[in-house]
């Protein structure tokens, strides 16, 4: 749906990705303040040819962050646990091996250390979350609760809801679901079997895309992600046991507008997420929290609790290319989200274009 003809050049952009084979079907949706301006579906949802509608929902990887995060926050909210409250507090079994310090913040912003699974998480199925939850309470950390910063790349949500539920007696998904109903937010942490039919399928446009992760010479980034095994591996994500299932640091499906949307509202005070969690957690939220060399990412970075942010955006990316951010300059939002498993090209060029029209 396109509401404005000055936005037709990204329309084009991104259809001419999908003409020379960049892009085999995503959606894009662009907010200009609280009006979305843009809501496109190109391509197909799968290999059978079905039409990308502007409903289908899609795997969007570390695009979860955010949203894991934000459940955790709730809890806060309600006074189940502190930010800088020691997590063994609510869940005495997290303090073995010295991570008895260790708090929320350290765990929101990727500072905690334990942002691989242990060795023995090899072993265990991707879908059996209690069996993770419980080898991260006895992991070692591989580095002291913040000295260091490191993309809590997989653990993340494992993490949160070991927390969550130890401290409310709900698990994570249920509390992000919660919201998702109040607010009427098209985002799943865990699809339900009506919605199945709106997935998409995620496929490689590289053969050796995960390869190209799990063998990396980052060492840390490698113990990221190869533990436990399946997560990048295709044939599992778009099964229906994984989808209706949880891994909530990379497992939410979404549409591009709900993604946008969310980001359109984000800052304003009087928006769904301030109404939840208050205004002086708002800024805890969307506030830099940790900056410096990230182990995994090996670049600089700034994390706020689940987003990166830098002076003129706040926003998330996933492996394998979709992304959502709101320009804290420009008063826009974009998602652009894709089934196609590949580097973050497309959406770069999309952010340009937006960026030469506003």
């Amino acid at each position: 749906m396109l509401r404005e003809p000055d936005w037709s050049s990204v329309v084009d952009l991104v259809q001419r990705s999908v003409d020379s084979g960049d892009e085999i079907g995503a959606g894009v949706s662009v907010w200009h303040g609280r009006e979305q301006v843009l809501d496109l579906a190109v391509g197909t949802r799968n290999d059978s040819g079905d039409r990308w509608q502007v409903d289908t929902l899609v795997h969007t990887y570390s695009v979860a962050k955010p949203f894991a995060a934000l459940a955790a926050l709730t809890a806060v909210a309600d006074g189940a646990i502190g930010l800088d409250q020691p997590i063994a507090d609510v869940w005495p079994a997290f303090a073995s091996h010295g991570k008895g310090t260790t708090t929320l913040r350290h765990v929101l912003s990727h500072q905690s250390g334990l942002y691989a699974f242990p060795p023995a998480a090899s072993t265990i199925d991707p879908l059996d979350g209690e069996a993770l939850v419980e080898a991260l309470a006895d992991a070692v950390p591989l580095h002291a609760p913040g000295e260091g910063i490191a993309e809590h790349a997989l653990t993340y949500g494992h993490l949160l809801h070991g927390v969550v539920q130890k401290a409310t007696g709900e698990s994570l998904v249920d509390r992000f679901a919660g919201l998702a109903t109040t607010y009427d937010w098209d985002l799943h942490l865990s699809v339900q079997d009506a919605d199945l039919p709106r997935v998409a399928d995620l496929a490689y446009l590289d053969p050796g895309w995960a390869d190209g992760y799990l063998t990396s010479p980052n060492d840390a980034l490698t113990a990221s992600l190869d533990r436990p095994t399946g997560p990048l591996d295709v044939d599992l994500v778009n099964s229906d046991r994984w989808r209706t299932d949880w891994f909530p640091a990379i497992g939410l499906h979404a549409t591009a507008s709900a993604l946008a949307g969310f980001y359109a509202g984000l800052l304003d005070p009087d928006g769904p997420v301030a109404q939840r969690i208050g205004p002086e957690l708002l800024r805890e939220y969307t506030s830099v929290q940790a900056a410096g060399h990230d182990l995994v990412l090996d670049r600089e970075v700034s994390w706020t609790f689940g987003f990166q942010r830098d002076d003129v955006e706040i926003g998330m990316g996933g492996i394998g290319g979709s992304s959502a951010w709101v320009s804290t300059a420009k008063g826009y939002s974009c998602a652009y989200v894709t089934r196609g498993l590949a580097t973050h090209d497309r959406v770069d060029a999309v952010w340009h274009q937006i960026e030469k029209l506003l």
